[in-house]
């Protein structure tokens, strides 16, 4: 295959704007899966991206398409200065590499890392919802990589043929907001295959061929996964040269030395083949059976015949190491099973790069790891992986941010707010600039949410000039807020406040100094590890009294009653009870003398006051995903 026949590109959109379906279509086309194997979401191979329609994890492939004298077209594109006429040969083979990435900005780093495997990317819009929050921050990281952007309008299916002025005035819109010439901008139906095939002829026609490295065989490591077999399995863009089987190669960061089991492509299931050649991308079965040797970013190189000098200038830059924003504890519901939670994050981590573990140490719950997380549905996803992965089933704490507490001794870092000293100074918070996408009619529903949530910098601006008899105009809100308040319910909130129409990106922007109050919470007079939070002063008693309702309601009932407390500076602000269950220990006694039935209440209110003593107390993680409910 002719380098110049290859081209590397990936979907990008918003979250449910139809970027698998799309893929689906560009498998049956280019033949890529037989008839009777395709089943929709192909490319999502676990059940829960199936089961939540999301895509949580980039998915590369490999195609192959022949255009012929019948496909053949001719394209002309205008932009802001040329006219750019392009006729591709005929009978020509080309190598088409797709990588289908999430749109939930949870997992922006998993498109952040496809957008430097590729040259190019489809920017898909759904044409029954217009452009959203994460379309344009996909947009404005495709660009920052320098690849070659296609824009995209699906769900065409849903539009009669009477509303074509309509579509053509979308485009309009969409080539405006997006600075991408209307020609560039294609009608498809990812359900019906409509307009597809034409999408796929303008990637080879303007996504430009992989630069191929003369002499140097080196590949970019953007993703890699565990294989009983074969050990970790890199999946890696070649940018030069080529990679075999049985080549000794190098990890340069870890300094780390194999050799290739097996290299090939994917299909998307593994197909091993002889060779993988330069401005290809495919996977590289290193051997190495230790997760950490492995890391996203690095770069893999054929050392023979090189000095260690030249190797250490062969490292390309990588990816920038992604911050995680929430923290949750996780320690195993049986002592004995800490080892499987402890393989099931390596394992999870080599698959999913933005986690970041750590040991931690708790005096009932034992030992665990803090895991950060890029937000509140990675944790959720990285959580309902370990049970069905590897069965650990895992008790959390409440998820947390990073605050920042200022003592006399200096600054310090805390995750947990039992962790915050006695003395200190200030409490600083993680805060995030927040993009916010909604209808115009809308706005008004948005207005209350600022003092729940606690925004600031609240401004408004017009996304772009729509032409009239479109849509509703839509409404760039740019707003401040603590991280806290955005991993609580505010998705839940903002979509049930707009009837579902808002979306939103965001990015941590800094540390702001905060009033916020710590709020343990006792059961049964022990305090529970991961319920401690903060709770800003104005609302912290008003927030400690929900808490401890929300538990009463949740909490299952003991042989023996359950005081629930809220404490903050010592002192008792919130207090419910929940009843003991009781058992009629004297219904099969009739008649005869009381003191028997007294004894019987005695030995039981014993038996209850040793239970209450010996009281282990557990919170399931299915109370903690409630308790973040507002």
């Amino acid at each position: 295959m002719n380098p110049k026949n290859i081209r590397n590109f990936c979907i990008i959109a918003h979250i449910d704007h139809g970027k698998s379906t799309l893929a689906d279509r560009l498998l049956e086309i280019t033949g890529t899966i037989p008839t009777r194997e395709m089943r929709s979401q192909f490319l999502d191979q676990l059940d829960l991206e199936r089961e939540r329609g999301i895509t949580i994890k980039m998915a590369p492939v490999r195609m192959i398409y022949r255009l012929t004298t019948d496909n053949q077209q001719q394209t002309t594109a205008k932009n802001h200065e040329s006219s750019v006429v392009s006729r591709q040969s005929s009978n020509s083979e080309y190598i088409l590499n797709l990588i289908d990435t999430p749109g939930h900005s949870d997992f922006s780093y998993e498109v952040s890392r496809a957008l430097a495997a590729v040259q190019g990317a489809i920017l898909l819009v759904d044409a029954t919802q217009g452009i959203q929050a994460q379309t344009l921050a996909n947009l404005k990281n495709a660009r920052s990589a320098g690849l070659t952007i296609i824009g995209a309008i699906n769900k065409i299916d849903l539009f009669k043929d009477e509303d074509a002025e309509r579509l053509e005035l979308l485009r309009k819109h969409v080539s405006n907001v997006l600075d991408i010439p209307e020609a560039l901008i294609f009608f498809v139906s990812g359900k019906t295959g409509k307009g597809v095939e034409e999408l796929l002829r303008a990637v080879i026609t303007y996504v430009p061929a992989p630069q191929n490295e003369e002499g140097i065989s080196r590949a970019l490591i953007f993703d890699s996964f565990y294989d009983n077999h074969k050990g970790v399995v890199a999946s890696v863009r070649l940018l030069g040269g080529e990679i075999k089987k049985e080549d000794g190669i190098r990890l340069i960061s870890t300094h780390t030395n194999s050799k290739v089991k097996e290299v090939g492509y994917f299909t998307p299931r593994l197909m091993s083949s002889s060779t993988l050649l330069g401005g290809e991308i495919g996977y590289i079965a290193t051997g190495i059976k230790d997760p950490n040797k492995i890391k996203i970013g690095d770069t893999l190189i054929v050392a023979r015949g090189l000095s260690e000098e030249k190797i250490s200038h062969l490292a390309l830059p990588g990816y920038k190491e992604p911050k995680p924003v929430v923290f949750v504890s996780f320690y195993s519901e049986e002592g004995e099973d800490f080892e499987i939670l402890r393989t099931g994050l390596e394992k999870l981590k080599l698959n999913d790069s933005a986690l970041s573990i750590e040991p931690d140490q708790n005096e009932v719950l034992g030992r665990g790891f803090k895991v950060g997380f890029l937000g509140r549905l990675h944790f959720e996803i990285v959580s309902e992986r370990l049970r069905r992965e590897f069965g650990a089933n895992t008790l959390n704490t409440f998820p947390s941010v990073l605050y920042k507490v200022k003592t006399k001794k200096g600054l310090i870092e805390i995750v947990k707010p039992e962790d915050l000293p006695n003395e200190y100074e200030e409490i600083w918070e993680p805060m995030v600039r927040s993009e916010i996408i909604i209808p115009a009619t809308h706005l008004k529903n948005l207005i209350p949410l600022q003092s729940v949530f606690r925004m600031h910098d609240f401004t408004t601006s017009t996304l772009a000039s729509i032409t009239p008899g479109f849509a509703d105009e839509q409404i760039k809100v740019t707003t401040t807020m603590p991280l806290a308040e955005l991993i609580s319910d505010f998705d839940d909130r903002l979509k049930s406040a707009t009837e579902g129409y808002a979306s939103f990106s965001y990015e941590v922007i800094g540390y702001e100094a905060s009033d916020v109050r710590k709020v343990d919470i006792l059961i049964a007079g022990k305090p529970i590890s991961g319920l401690s939070r903060f709770f800003p002063v104005a609302t912290f008693e008003r927030e400690a009294r929900k808490a401890v309702l929300r538990l009463k309601d949740l909490l299952p009932k003991q042989q023996f009653v359950q005081a629930l407390q809220a404490v903050s500076g010592g002192k008792i602000i919130a207090r419910e009870d929940i009843s003991a269950l009781r058992k009629d220990v004297t219904g099969y006694l009739y008649g005869g003398d009381r003191t028997r039935k007294m004894k019987l209440w005695k030995k039981q209110s014993r038996g209850k006051k040793r239970l209450k003593e010996r009281a282990d107390v557990k919170i399931s993680a299915d109370i903690f995903k409630e308790l973040l409910r507002r």
